[in-house]
């Protein structure tokens, strides 16, 4: 058994000081297959421990239906990084942000009526007690002073940013040290005073998140905190990008300079992120600053290890600056190989959108009422305009993205991006709205938000009433796209093919020529596309794949080529001038 305990000045590890050098690896992000790859790069790196959110609405998507396997085995995952003679750092919330859809809270729990999120009320504080017993019966006995590796768990996550209800955090203390967890607690905020005074209580261990001018910022956290070890559990090494924008990278010798700095000076750190990995599926999030802004499907933060788990320029780059303060393993990672690249014709299937149906509602239903956790629904309402008139529709909201067509017939679009309400739409009997939810927003006061369109509708000067609302399962519709017949490619369409592959692999499918979408691999769903990009191919894991034929379905709303191309490594859009 080992001690990791607070000191006057230092972590200390069986009673000697020790600096955690950290990287972040989230486990829902990544492949099963790859976590011990990913791990291991890590050490190779210099690092000597494993930092982790937990994704409560990962685990949890369903109220009820708790899930600790496959894709959500933290413990496995915990087990990997001690195997790698590694420690581990976990941050399970219940709030994490990290640019995941709803910021890790599960969709059912903000949809609660009354519910009081990141505060002390009785439902929110009930759920979530529940919840962290479940993360802590699996966190506990991996702790260090068990024989495990645990060192670290952190209580909420940048609360300073969001409220100051010091019952509540102590509310989330109790109830930790009630299940078990006896390592040091600690609260991470950005180095601003307010922040850092409304975060955290006297009992936590204040930390920091920054990615620049290091001195200055440790400075101000230490005025909050006096005592202990410096910590940046946040060096932000990289950035996030949404669609519509720009490929963010960060020099790679400023960030090693940075880097350099911070440990120069006594601190320890977690590095955000050591590698991203992807927001497979539906899982990305969003931000909302007057503009809403998605998230796109890669992770790929500019990390040292990159969305495909290579090495790049910033991982020898920050490896070097470690050697200086820490013993750094001769071995590297092996460099970064050309992915297959080949071409694959697809057979288009036709418009997949399902028929509406259902009973008609008095007001809208939302995605939240219809308890839908997919990114698509069907509106429909009776129009019985005059015919040969045109008429202003207009929503109260839409979010995210609408198709809207009179009597089957594509008349325009709605982007919530670009503040889009209303338009002109002929006469007709018919009026269908396509929705897509395009990634929860995981910041701020919107965090929680329902989705779907929002009234009064108005035509003119008459409210339409009596809309039906049919959720879509995508992975429904691309079965029906896997057994689909061939038709002419155009407007929203399904597209399918196969192709062969000696052995599993890791692919980089480039969806260039396509506009809007979502597509699969064996059934698996790799994530979202959009032309609007910045990003222009979706990783596809080795562990999707398999040896001899493998399937690929597209599920395009727009328009698409009817071919396949993959290519040899990933390209993630423009940078900035």
């Amino acid at each position: 058994m080992s001690t990791f305990t607070i000191g006057e000045t230092d972590f200390l590890l069986d009673g000697a000081p020790h600096r955690v050098i950290s990287g972040a690896l989230h486990y829902f992000r990544i492949h099963p297959e790859h976590w011990a790859d990913r791990i291991r790069s890590a050490r190779l790196m210099g690092l000597n421990t494993i930092e982790t959110y937990v994704a409560w609405n990962a685990h949890e998507p369903v109220r009820g239906e708790w899930d600790a396997t496959g894709w959500n085995d933290l413990g496995r995952f915990l087990d990997l990084i001690a195997a790698e003679g590694m420690h581990a750092i976990v941050r399970p919330g219940p709030y994490i942000c990290a640019e995941w859809h709803n910021g890790g809270l599960p969709v059912w729990l903000t949809g609660l009526d009354g519910i009081g999120l990141r505060r002390s009320e009785p439902q929110y504080v009930t759920e979530v007690s529940t919840y962290l017993r479940r993360v802590y019966d699996i966190v506990a006995p991996r702790q260090i002073d068990r024989g495990g590796n645990v060192v670290l768990v952190q209580i909420e996550n940048e609360y300073g940013a969001y409220g100051d209800d010091a019952d509540y955090l102590r509310t989330l203390v109790d109830l930790t040290r009630e299940c078990g967890i006896t390592v040091p607690l600690t609260t991470v905020d950005q180095p601003e005073p307010w922040m850092l005074s409304a975060g955290s209580l006297p009992e936590l261990h204040k930390t920091g998140s920054f990615g620049s001018r290091s001195d200055e910022r440790l400075a101000t956290l230490r005025e909050h905190q006096p005592t202990g070890p410096l910590m940046c559990s946040e060096f932000w090494d990289g950035w996030f990008d949404w669609w519509g924008g720009v490929h963010h990278t960060t020099d790679a010798a400023a960030s090693a300079a940075d880097l350099d700095a911070l440990l120069a000076a006594g601190a320890s750190v977690n590095i955000y992120m050591f590698h991203g990995g992807t927001n497979f599926g539906l899982t990305n999030g969003a931000n909302d600053k007057g503009r809403y802004a998605p998230i796109v499907t890669s992770y790929d933060y500019d990390a040292p290890l990159d969305e495909a788990g290579n090495p790049t320029e910033k991982f020898f780059a920050f490896r070097d600056v470690i050697a200086k303060y820490a013993d750094v393993p001769d071995e590297v990672p092996a460099p970064a190989s050309p992915a297959p690249a080949f071409s694959v014709d697809l057979v288009a299937t036709g418009d997949w959108l399902p028929d509406g149906a259902g009973a008609p509602h008095p007001t809208l239903r939302t995605f939240e009422d219809e308890a839908h956790l997919g990114a698509l629904m069907r509106y429909d309402v009776d129009l019985d305009t005059v015919a040969g008139s045109h008429a202003l529709l207009t929503f109260d909201d839409v979010r995210d993205m609408a198709w809207v067509m009179v009597d089957g017939v594509f008349v325009g679009r709605l982007s919530r991006s670009l503040h889009e309400r209303a338009l002109t739409i002929p006469a007709g009997e018919r009026l269908t709205v396509l929705v897509e939810e395009q990634g929860r927003t995981d910041y701020g006061p919107r965090l929680g938000e329902a989705k779907g369109l929002f009234g009064p509708v108005r035509l003119g000067d008459r409210e339409l009433t009596g809309w039906r609302s049919v959720p879509i399962d995508l992975a429904d519709v691309a079965t029906s796209i896997a057994a689909g017949g061939a038709t002419v490619p155009t407007g929203r369409t399904g597209l399918r093919g196969t192709f062969d592959l000696a052995a599993p692999c890791d692919l980089f499918l480039d969806t260039d020529a396509w506009g809007k979408g979502f597509a699969f691999v064996n059934g698996f769903l790799l994530g979202r596309y959009w032309r609007n990009g910045p990003q222009r191919t979706l990783f596809v894991p080795a562990g999707a794949t398999r040896a001899g034929e493998n399937e690929i379905v597209v599920v395009e709303l727009e328009q698409a080529a009817p071919r396949a191309d993959f290519v040899e490594a990933a390209s993630l859009g423009h940078l900035e001038e």
